[in-house]
């Protein structure tokens, strides 16, 4: 009985563990790395194990960070199950067969030219084929509802409060007579936020693998958060420009309309064009529609009164590549909403484009940026960003706003922690190392915790709880 860390060990992106029993052999996500052309290199690599001898896959959630490998798996000869919640089941729907579009339509691109200068063509590092094959294998599981996975494995979810359909996951291991209680966080959201329910407590565990993105971090209080995002709104109105916002498809994008609908008249919004510039956003929240039961109480109040989300009467939904060009015509008074939410792709490269260079346009930051993504460039304020190519200056206003964040900080962090009535060993995953070190002092100092920091490679027998593989630092 044993746990090996490999993806998002010393690192945010990439989230993949495997879990040993007997001779079954379960995967814990099983995420894209993100961050770069470095990290897309690595994509590419091997699995540091034998993608045949998989049995089974837990995944946490939908977002790419932890699902987007799975095709890749399937390509590579897995053909076990792949479980999650029911909302993420169909979340994967849209996300996988995006991510696949999305690779397929880069290698063509990079094909046209390669071809023109006799080089060797790429292959996309999985099809739409792929993506059309993982998603016949995934199964879906309500929240706390036991579900056996394997023979001497169940699993359980509760509600992570990180987008719709996110899962702590409760593992229940039984080998030879031994038992013991994994609990994989997943990514914990903030308490507060709106739509989701808050990350659901859970009393006991012999072990949890624990998220640690936040580490040593704090946001705004969601008071704060909303004043701060009202200001910005009349500031960037004052300068007569545009407001471009790199947003996740899945959870923020979502949370960004729910709230311009509730502050509509406080914020003055009717005095904008609001775009939702992305297809796989607007598939995504009719899936957010589709799953009321899953709301907090305030959104669970608002659809039963007015029978939809707070009402956009300027909201403009752009599918079509050209809709989406006919946005950058305008030099001022649009609110543009588009993926993807690091700007390592997607339409928002063409948004930012035509609109960082100029001083009176504004860039909202509201979500993660991973390390040599060009959105941590802009959190960073460098003068200069890459884009298809060309060096653009960046005279925008960037202004980012921690309180919109789908990962809660260390103190909701420590807050889902508090809730076990005992006082389980933790092992950090998916955090740098420096907010790893920092969540970890956290734990150590309030509970008293053991808290180890993991790296690739990593194992941890679970019977004897000692580590008998160190691995190796990234």
């Amino acid at each position: 009985m044993q746990l090996e860390f490999f993806g998002a060990a010393g690192e945010v992106t990439g989230s993949c563990h495997i879990l040993s029993v007997g001779d079954k052999r379960i995967l814990l996500d099983c995420g894209l790395i993100q961050g770069g052309k470095k990290a897309a290199r690595r994509n590419r690599d091997p699995f540091p194990f034998d993608a045949h001898k998989i049995d089974a896959v837990i995944l946490s959630h939908a977002h790419i960070d932890h699902s987007g490998r799975l095709p890749l798996l399937v390509k590579r000869g897995f053909d076990g199950s792949i479980w999650t919640q029911n909302a993420s089941a169909d979340l994967c729907e849209i996300l996988l067969k995006d991510s696949a579009r999305l690779g397929e339509q880069d290698v063509d691109r990079r094909n046209r030219k390669r071809k023109r200068q006799g080089k060797k063509l790429l292959e996309p590092l999985y099809t739409s084929a792929d993506a059309d094959r993982t998603l016949k294998k995934i199964r879906g599981i309500p929240y706390r509802k036991p579900q056996e996975i394997l023979p001497g494995v169940r699993a359980t979810y509760y509600d992570a409060g990180h987008i719709l359909g996110s899962g702590c996951v409760k593992v229940e291991i039984d080998e030879n007579g031994q038992t013991r209680t994994l609990l994989f966080s997943g990514d914990l959201g903030q308490y507060d936020t709106p739509i989701l329910r808050d990350p659901e407590p859970i009393s006991h565990a012999d072990y949890v693998l624990m998220e640690s993105t936040y580490g040593g971090r704090l946001h705004r209080d969601r008071d704060q958060t909303i004043s701060e995002l009202g200001e910005i709104i009349q500031t960037a109105r004052q300068s007569g420009g545009n407001i471009i916002i790199p947003a996740f498809a899945v959870g923020r994008s979502q949370e960004l309309l729910y709230l311009f609908g509730k502050y509509y008249q406080q914020w003055d919004m009717g005095h904008w064009k609001i775009f939702l510039d992305s297809p796989m956003a607007i598939e995504a929240s009719k899936i957010y529609w589709d799953y009321p039961h899953l709301y907090d109480e305030e959104a669970t109040k608002l659809r039963k009164g007015v029978k939809e989300m707070p009402p956009l009467p300027n909201l403009q939904f752009c599918k079509s590549p050209q809709e989406s060009r006919n946005i950058n015509k305008l030099k001022g008074g649009a609110i543009i909403i588009a993926g993807s939410g690091m700007c390592t792709g997607g339409r928002i490269l063409h948004h930012l484009k035509h609109n960082v260079w100029r001083g009176r346009n504004h860039v909202l930051i509201v979500g993660y940026q991973a390390q040599g993504s060009l959105g941590r460039r802009l959190v960073e304020r460098k003068p200069y960003i890459r884009i298809h190519g060309e060096n653009i200056k960046v005279a925008a206003q960037v202004h980012t706003v921690g309180g919109l964040s789908a990962h809660g900080d260390e103190n909701d962090m420590a807050r889902w922690y508090s809730s076990f009535k005992n006082t389980p060993p933790v092992y950090l995953v998916h955090g740098e190392k420096r907010s790893a070190r920092e969540f970890q002092k956290k734990l150590s100092t309030d509970f008293g915790s053991e808290v180890t920091l993991t790296d690739p490679g990593m194992k941890l027998d679970l019977i004897s709880g000692k580590i008998i593989d160190p691995g190796v630092p990234l």
